[in-house]
């Protein structure tokens, strides 16, 4: 008589599986990190006569906010806009009122529109940095017009910055050994 074929998620974990867990320490200050190092790209020796380096901390945030939409709280915006204003030469407080409404406005969409596909979720992201890169320049007393080119390496990087938070949210999520 052959025996019954036990399938996988049933079978006894392997002693090399036993007391791992991800750290919580890890799993919630990662995101967070990765945002707040986005939005240090303005130091970046990039020599420009005209805005071209898309807002990369604004983009992770984005993208952490429509992979996870639980992980970051809804006030986050507040102080990682408040970073970004420290490094991207904005208006003091442009950061912290745009990134704030980026929050509301994507955890809104998520409680209106939990399903969403990878075009729905580019569009949106889209929609949200060109609003953004605008109204950030309004502030800031520049032309629109001249956001143009950074509006669309913008939204051609929001992939590409997408598959990153998806690695690095795999990596948050790996177990470690607890020493205790």
């Amino acid at each position: 008589m052959a025996l019954p074929v036990v399938p996988r998620k049933f079978a006894v974990p392997r002693a090399h599986q036993i007391n791992r867990a991800p750290s919580p320490t890890i799993a919630i200050s990662l995101p967070w990190l990765l945002v707040m190092l986005g939005s240090l790209s303005p130091t970046w020796p990039v020599i420009a006569s005209f805005p071209l380096l898309p807002p990369i901390g604004f983009l992770f945030l984005v993208a952490w906010l429509q992979m996870r939409p639980g992980l970051f709280p809804v006030w986050a915006g507040l102080p990682l806009g408040l970073f970004d204003d420290l490094y991207s030469g904005q208006p003091f407080g442009c950061g912290v009122l745009l990134w704030s409404l980026t929050a509301i406005a994507l955890d809104y969409v998520e409680a209106r529109f939990p399903w969403r596909g990878f075009f729905q979720n580019w569009l949106l992201a889209a929609a949200t940095t060109a609003l953004y890169l605008c109204l950030a320049a309004f502030a800031a007393g520049g032309s629109i017009m001249q956001i143009g080119p950074q509006v669309l390496l913008s939204i051609l990087l929001y992939p590409l910055l997408g598959r990153i938070v998806g690695m690095i949210d795999r990596l948050r999520l790996l177990p470690f050994r607890s020493l205790a």
